[in-house]
Order: C-alpha cells, then sequence, then structure tokens
C-alpha cells in the first residue's frame, strides 16, 4: 500500500498548477543560438542521407555532427548567431523604451484619486 502525501508545511495545496504570465506577442524573438542557425540548415540534408529518423535521431545526428566540426567550420553560424543577438538587444531595447499600457493605466488612477482628494476638500490650502 502507497502512503498517502501529506501537505508540506508551509505550501498550499491548489490543486492545480499556478497559470502562466501571458506573453507579450508584440515582444521581440529570442536570439537563436549558433548551433540552431546550424541545426536549421542541415536538417534538410540529414533528413535526406536518414529518412527513417525521427525527430530525435535527427537531433543527435545534428548533435554529433556539430560536436565534430571545429571553430573555423562553425564561423559563419557563430556570426549569425551574432547578428541575431544584436537584433535582439536593438528590438528590445526599443520594445522596453515603450511605455507600458497597464504602466500608463496606473499612472492614471493614481492621477484620478489625487483629483478626487482636491475635490473632497482634503487639502490643506
Amino acid at each position: 500500500m502507497a502512503k498517502e502525501s501529506k501537505p508540506r508545511a508551509g505550501k498550499k495545496d491548489t490543486g492545480t498548477k499556478a497559470a502562466k504570465a501571458k506573453k507579450d506577442p508584440n515582444a521581440p524573438k529570442r536570439p537563436l543560438s549558433a548551433y540552431m542557425f546550424f541545426s536549421s540548415a542541415n536538417r534538410t540534408t540529414v533528413k535526406a542521407e536518414n529518412p527513417e529518423a525521427s525527430f530525435g535521431d535527427l537531433g543527435k545526428l545534428l548533435g554529433a555532427k556539430w560536436k565534430e566540426m571545429d571553430d573555423d567550420e562553425k564561423k559563419p553560424f557563430v556570426k549569425q548567431a551574432n547578428d541575431d543577438k544584436a537584433r535582439y538587444e536593438t528590438e528590445k531595447e526599443a520594445y522596453d523604451s515603450k511605455p507600458k499600457p497597464k504602466a500608463a493605466k496606473k499612472a492614471d488612477s493614481d492621477e484620478e484619486e489625487d483629483d478626487k482628494a482636491d475635490v473632497d476638500g482634503s487639502d490643506d490650502e
């Protein structure tokens, strides 16, 4: 017989996982690694050489090829990754500098509360 699990002290058992925060569809896409550029460039040729290989097997084959490559062979993919990282950083900076809608709502509600305080006559003037 298996023991019944007891809830641990200090932890609440809600029975469900916590909801993830939804991602902003306007947020910039994260940069790809050099290996991912290599993988996307070579997946079709590896698949043609090994038509019976499953998705996981293709990943293993591509990983083995990547490990066998020396730094000179990896250079074009590393350059692509660096360019993609620079693209992401500029897009992220531009994205972060935009005002957020929620922040604007909060600022508006704070101003409204200040206005209500003025109307109520709670100022000492």
